[in-house]
């Protein structure tokens, strides 16, 4: 299951192929694809994939009950991105590409990864599931790779 949706979030990320950062929220129980998120840092430095995720779901989806949702996303989520996952109160997060990965092709990272952040959340659970379609996430980052 976590494969079909990870698909999806690699076709949301080609969208922009200069910032291969696409992410979904799920209803897991019923299946259903809430948003989609697509990283828009042209617009706005913070508005990663996750949270664009994130605020469209909030605008499309008023009174959402977050606990039941699950972030499906090509990168491992970057520490302002998990904040807001884990802020929001979703318990599950299924990423592609690892932070490692993004910063040994080039990528800027801060060197903070997702399951450190969580770990110092003690207010919040959140199951983190790495390496789904990791291949194709990291060609779509090696593609991309800044400077090439």
């Amino acid at each position: 299951m976590h494969e079909q949706y990870m698909r999806q979030a690699i076709q949301v990320a080609l969208r922009d192929p200069t910032a291969p950062f696409g992410a979904l929220l799920v209803h897991p129980k019923s299946g259903q694809v809430l948003v989609e998120g697509l990283n828009r840092w042209q617009d706005n430095p913070t508005w990663h994939g996750e949270i664009d995720a994130i605020n469209r779901c909030a605008a499309e989806h008023p009174g959402i009950s977050w606990s039941d949702l699950c972030m499906y996303t090509t990168a491992e989520p970057c520490c302002m991105c998990q904040a807001a996952i884990l802020w929001a109160g979703m318990p599950q997060v299924v990423f592609g590409t690892s932070i490692l990965t993004l910063k040994r092709l080039g990528w800027n990272q801060i060197d903070i990864r997702a399951d450190e952040v969580t770990r110092r959340t003690p207010f919040a659970v959140c199951k983190l599931t790495g390496g789904i379609l990791e291949r194709e996430c990291d060609a779509l980052f090696e593609a991309a790779r800044p400077g090439s």
